[in-house]
């Protein structure tokens, strides 16, 4: 499968800029490279140092192209672990093209998306899950993500998968020895210790799969909803936690049609905040159809700003106590399984004792909020007050405790899903144990096993999974 030829691409994003790079890689890519480098002191790249840089021109006959440092980095010890240069040329889109093009007549080939990962990964320089790793932390965009991409790509996952299946590929070849053995009945397993093994096993799997609802938010940010009536306040919210106007503030009801998102980083963490079309009956059909949109936001989202204005609660005839719990308690039993935070907004028309004694009647164990409990932030999103409450209640939301004591979080869904499947088989085993299942039976489910641990580091592949893999990719990467 390890492809010969030399291939070659741009390793920076495209379009003009102060530098770019060039990267080749392949038996025959320091052979090119010296074909069109002119060294300022006469040196032959063929007869440098792998992990030197070089000073001089690419020359296409007896016109320069540009002036440029020359990397060279010799094969194995290389990231693809091919023979690899780098040209790092001035960022000219002209110039980029002008190189290309000569080594691509010189003899390279045009990368294909990913193709230097790829090789790395054929040629035993990364794993499977380390390659994926790489791709995920080009696009980490807040620590988090970074954080845990770093982790997976330096094989804290791999290794974690790795000592399981190595553990378990060792009981494996016992349990088929003894199906050699299958006449004299004899057992070269330890049932005892096998019984230890695929417990723990199991613990791991289950903490590995339970990691992915944390890592998959990570990776990919949390949704948060911001609903209300019109005009109490959620563009003024939205606005405020952005810290910037991104959103259309009127006192003229309905100004907000469609959803509009933005991301913000807190503390790590990133956030997609969602500003919504007010929830109320109207007869206009684009606003209508923005208050659809509102419900399937909610319904996407992970977390249900509400957002009442309390000003009205002072006036009974406008809005009560009573049908604002009632109210809340139709988002609780429609979307149970979101979080909920009920947001007091314009609590600068208050005064004090009067929001005291709304709190108190809308969420009276507010300190001790339960499971089923909703929580209540009073703010004031035009003077900005409990603003940054509302955040570190939304972060407190995110369970990053596995982060911080840097344990294994999953963040890959074709990880998650072969995750599964391994449990799944696992579980069998242990059943198998239990009712003393004959060893050929078990067997079956731990090849398995073994089969889906193996999907993971790339240990079991074929042309369609690493065709799926490394398409996502970059090219030049």
């Amino acid at each position: 499968m390890i492809p010969q030829d030399t291939i070659v691409a741009l390793a920076t994003p495209s379009g003009a800029g102060a530098i770019a790079i060039v990267r080749l890689s392949g038996s025959e890519a320091i052979a090119l490279a010296a074909g069109v480098f002119k060294s300022v002191r006469g040196k032959d790249l063929l007869k440098q140092k792998s992990h030197t840089l070089h000073l001089g021109h690419i020359v296409d006959g007896e016109k320069t192209l540009d002036e440029v440092l020359v990397s060279v980095f010799k094969g194995p010890n290389s990231y693809t672990g091919e023979n690899t240069v780098e040209i790092s040329c001035h960022g000219s889109t002209y110039i980029q093209q002008q190189i290309i093009q000569l080594l691509l007549r010189k003899g390279a080939r045009m990368a294909n998306a990913g193709e230097f990962t790829l090789r790395a990964f054929l040629n035993g320089k990364l794993d499977l899950s380390q390659a994926e790793a790489v791709a995920d932390l080009i696009s980490s965009d807040n620590e988090a993500s970074h954080q845990i991409a770093m982790q997976q790509m330096r094989g804290g996952f791999s290794n974690e998968i790795a000592n399981l299946r190595t553990e378990l590929l060792n009981f494996a070849s016992l349990i088929e020895l003894e199906l050699d053995f299958a006449e004299e009945d004899v057992e070269f397993a330890d049932r005892s210790q096998f019984r230890e093994l695929i417990e723990r096993i199991e613990l791991v799997l289950k903490r590995l799969i339970d990691s992915f609802a944390v890592g998959n938010v990570i990776k990919n940010g949390i949704p948060a909803a911001i609903v209300g009536e019109p005009n109490v306040g959620k563009s003024t919210l939205l606005n405020a936690l952005l810290n910037e106007e991104r959103a259309i503030v009127s006192e003229i009801a309905g100004t907000t049609r469609d959803t509009i998102e933005d991301e913000l980083v807190i503390d790590g963490i990133g956030f997609r905040f969602i500003d919504t079309a007010g929830i109320r009956q109207t007869k206009d059909v684009v606003e209508n159809i923005g208050i659809q949109r509102t419900f399937e936001k909610m319904e996407q989202a992970q977390v249900v700003m509400f957002l009442v204005d309390s000003s009205r609660l002072v006036d009974s005839s406008l809005l009560t106590v009573d049908s604002l719990k009632v109210e809340i308690e139709k988002i609780k039993n429609q979307f149970p399984l979101k979080q909920l935070i009920v947001v007091l907004n314009k609590i600068d028309a208050l005064a004090a004792e009067q929001l005291e004694n709304i709190v108190a009647q809308l969420n009276p164990n507010n300190h001790q909020p339960t499971s089923n409990n909703h929580q209540l932030i009073p703010i004031s999103a035009k003077n900005k007050t409990g603003i940054d409450t509302l955040k570190n209640q939304l972060l407190s939301l995110v369970n990053t405790g596995a982060l911080r004591n840097n344990e294994t979080i999953v963040t890959n869904t074709r990880h998650y899903d072969s995750l599964l499947k391994a449990l799944e088989e696992i579980q069998k085993v242990k059943h198998g144990l239990q009712t003393n299942l004959s060893s050929d039976l078990m067997a079956i489910d731990i090849r398995e096993a073994l089969y889906q641990f193996g999907l993971i580091t790339g240990q079991v592949t074929n042309d369609e999974l690493l065709g799926n893999i490394f398409a996502n990719f970059c090219i030049g990467k």
